[in-house]
């Protein structure tokens, strides 16, 4: 074979080579991941652990967040439509009015996975998400224990539940399971039942003051639907000498550093721990399959665990696992669970 003709031979195979490059890129899997905001320090891990699982198996990740604003989420929405996502993991800032996207996305034959708090109303191809319900009845059910343990066995006092966004369908949940166990007990006295625009910390800081004026200091427990709002409790209480789990019970959701230290300090009774990393990698595990299999339907392509009706189509929904977490079993839970160390917990020794 001359010379010219191996030249000949490997420039086509060049060519060729780049040209299945080419297609092997644009046939290329891409996932995109839009939450509410970034504002709670767990979102770092949901972020993380959704990026990693979706790449390993493939994919590209397109990510965004929305500062809590509906009309950025819009935005950044029609954002990804633009960029080519072939499925959406949504985390819906207005769960009420998220619908109108998720139509918008069918219409352009992209898939949209409800993630973490449950849109209504909307076309929603798959749900993923932890019992919002049961987060809210083991926070009741911690309360409980609490008044028995710190009340001389009575479940008698005065309790605040200090909610989220108005309107959240997560929020909405949660505190519905709280207020189931409030209910069968008539020695509580619901003193306390607060909306809080953004989840915002602050605001239930405020909140915490009014009612602890109000009531002069006598509000037993405060149930809050996430870490933030029960830090801006925990704050509250601290300026007024309270902020001790013999003197008033507080529960909080998400699991943040700084409640598990409040914890481990003796401030909180109870956080709830959402388990991020299954709830995120089954985010990314569905996104990839919904993506690579685009004529089938959601069902057929993933193992589901019920159906959920959202107000406009029964929803195929997977639920991961909640954890409640108390002083006496940090270790066996969020550290074993390598959430955090011993160190973040307790502190260097």
């Amino acid at each position: 074979m001359s010379r010219k003709t191996l030249k000949i031979l490997f420039a086509a195979s060049t060519v060729a080579l780049a040209l299945g490059n080419t297609a092997f890129a644009a046939d290329k899997t891409k996932v995109c991941f839009l939450l509410k905001t970034m504002q709670e320090e767990r979102y770092q891990h949901d972020k993380a652990d959704f990026t990693a699982k979706a790449q390993a198996l493939g994919a590209e990740v397109v990510f965004d967040s929305a500062n809590n604003d509906e009309q950025a989420q819009l935005s950044k929405f029609e954002n990804m439509l633009s960029k080519g996502c072939q499925v959406i993991v949504l985390q819906p800032v207005n769960t009420g009015t998220a619908g109108k996207m998720v139509k918008t996305a069918n219409e352009e034959k992209v898939k949209v996975v409800g993630y973490d708090s449950m849109l209504v109303n909307g076309p929603l191809d798959l749900m993923v998400m932890q019992d919002s319900w049961a987060v809210g009845k083991l926070q009741g059910q911690a309360m409980l224990d609490w008044f028995k343990k710190h009340r001389d066995g009575k479940i008698e006092g005065n309790v605040a539940l200090i909610m989220g966004q108005p309107g959240d369908s997560n929020a909405t949940a949660m505190s519905s399971g709280a207020l189931e166990i409030i209910k069968a007990n008539p020695g509580l006295k619901l003193v306390v039942e607060q909306a809080h625009e953004g989840w915002s910390t602050d605001k239930a800081m405020a909140t915490t003051e009014n009612a602890l004026t109000k009531y002069k200091n006598k509000v037993d427990a405060f149930i809050c639907n996430n870490s933030g709002m029960a830090r801006g409790v925990v704050a509250a209480l601290d300026a007024q000498g309270l902020s001790s789990v013999d003197k008033v019970f507080v529960a909080g959701s998400d699991a943040d550093l700084t409640n598990i230290q409040y914890v481990a300090q003796g401030k909180q009774t109870v956080e709830i721990w959402k388990k991020v990393k299954p709830l995120a990698e089954t985010a990314a595990e569905v996104a990839v399959k919904l993506a690579q299999n685009p004529d089938k339907k959601p069902a057929d392509v993933v193992k589901v665990d019920k159906t959920i009706n959202n107000g406009a189509v029964d929803v195929p929904t997977i639920v991961t696992e909640i954890v409640p977490v108390t002083k006496d079993n940090l270790d066996s839970t969020v550290i074993a669970g390598g959430l955090y160390t011993k160190d973040q917990v307790y502190g260097k020794k």
